[in-house]
């Protein structure tokens, strides 16, 4: 047991190292690009419904994807982008049962909840996996 807690110990700032940390941090394109994976973009849209929205992810200072069925809608915002924390909560006041470019979403931090930005949406790209030939 007594060489077993200086093993663990050594593990344990092996696992924790910046340089271990530093290999598995992906830009923000990098991890937009390994989350779409073989997917292919389709035709723009200027909106998506709101009723089929399963959840979304945000891609700091990048992009908001929403996940619908197997179909991920990228939203690359007008304006606001750097602003974009995938530590932040998304909030969304719409009009209507759809989300559309022209909509502004509020982000607020997680653990605070005070307001920390905003963004003004952009067009919703299509990504779907490619069909079977």
């Amino acid at each position: 047991m007594r060489h077993l807690i200086p093993t663990l110990l050594v593990a344990a700032a092996v696992a924790v190292s910046p340089a271990a940390s530093a290999r598995e941090r992906l830009s923000p394109e990098d991890q937009l690009t390994k989350l779409l994976g073989n997917r292919v973009a389709g035709e723009p849209q200027n909106c998506i419904s709101l009723a089929s929205l399963g959840s979304s992810q945000v891609i700091d200072k990048t992009a908001i994807v929403y996940k619908v069925g197997s179909t991920y809608w990228v939203n690359r915002p007008r304006s606001g982008a750097e602003s974009l924390d995938d530590d932040d909560v998304l909030v969304t006041k719409t009009i209507g049962s759809q989300l559309c470019s022209i909509d502004a979403v509020q982000l607020h931090d997680r653990t605070s909840h005070m307001y920390s930005g905003f963004v003004t949406l952009g067009e919703f790209v299509p990504y779907r996996r490619p069909k079977a030939e």
